[in-house]
């Protein structure tokens, strides 16, 4: 599942090459096709899940949830390069994984299943505020100009 993810975005970096021209150079058809792969790619890893019994499968369906908005975002952020687009793709790989630890923390019992939550959710709100400090950076840096 991952594989086909890096080697998706591995493709769409070198057919439409980085950095400021990367927006110009995706046409609206390539970023729908690619879109629809990654939402086939997520169908099929949802449906991969539903062999699977209880948590498993809950946790599986967390882990293709998480891909699909990671891989939309890095897409998004092909198409149109910028600092919120890095922001976005951090907080959805940040998202992705509080998503899939929180149900991890479902195979544990009572207070060790509250303390991993707690712990997953205090890295998320790490992960967040960290995003929020680095864009507040370059913000007071054009005010001092």
């Amino acid at each position: 599942m991952h594989k086909s993810l890096v080697a998706l975005t591995a493709a769409l970096a070198l057919t439409f090459g980085g950095g400021a021209f990367a927006a110009d150079a995706m046409s609206k058809d390539a970023y729908k096709d690619a879109k629809n792969k990654i939402e086939d790619q997520a169908k099929a890893d949802k449906k991969a899940c539903d062999a699977m019994k209880e948590n498993a499968k809950d946790i599986c369906q967390a882990e293709a949830k998480a891909k699909e908005k990671i891989a939309k975002a890095e897409l998004d952020a092909q198409r149109k390069p910028g600092a919120k687009a890095d922001e976005k793709v951090k907080l959805m790989k940040a998202e992705g994984e509080y998503e899939v630890a929180k149900e991890k923390c479902e195979d544990q019992k009572a207070e060790a299943m509250m303390a991993c939550k707690k712990d997953a959710k205090m890295g998320y709100d790490k992960v967040k505020a960290d995003i929020k400090q680095a864009s507040a950076k370059p913000k007071a840096a054009e005010k001092k100009s």
